[in-house]
């Protein structure tokens, strides 16, 4: 089984995410998604997608997306599996936290993909996320800047979810 993590990065910060993800999941390949092709993404059978978000009312991702976002879109990704991060500021932007999630959830979803690490919407202090969907959250939010210290715990539970929810 290949996993894929795919990320945008311009402060470093998803790069970190990303870095550690693959870490704890030890057989997974990093892409920087500027790189990626539409190959890159129907090779893998486990997509992990990363951005952080951006609040211009047009283009919520990261911008290493702007090109990678085509190949992502025109990509078959049917009997595939797709898992989420998305980077935030719930105190400097609780309005749109986490908006990238929903971007690429809805992308992926449409090119076939299985949608997997739905994430608790507990613990976190914003008004409004595009990435909401009942009480979860899309993908997995991690906000560096006002908790930096429940972003290891969170990764590690949620790369032992998606372990169980992907059965790699």
């Amino acid at each position: 089984m290949k996993i894929g993590i795919f990320y945008g990065s311009t402060t470093g910060n998803t790069a970190s995410a990303a870095r550690r993800l693959a870490e704890l999941l030890t057989t997974a390949k990093l892409y920087p998604v500027a790189e990626a092709t539409r190959a890159d993404f129907e090779s893998c059978d486990l997509l992990i997608l990363g951005s952080s978000s951006w609040c211009d009312e047009q283009d919520r991702l990261q911008d290493d997306w702007n090109d990678a976002f085509e190949c992502l879109r025109e990509a078959n990704l049917k009997g595939r599996k797709v898992a989420l991060f998305g980077i935030g500021d719930q105190i400097g932007y609780p309005d749109a936290f986490v908006d990238a999630i929903r971007v690429l959830h809805d992308v992926a979803k449409a090119a076939g993909a299985e949608i997997i690490g739905k994430w608790p919407d507990e613990d976190y202090d914003y008004r409004s996320s595009a990435a909401i969907e009942g009480d979860f959250f899309l993908g997995l939010p991690l906000d560096v800047t006002n908790q930096p210290q429940l972003t290891e715990p969170r990764l590690k539970e949620w790369v032992a979810q998606v372990r169980r929810e992907s059965g790699f």
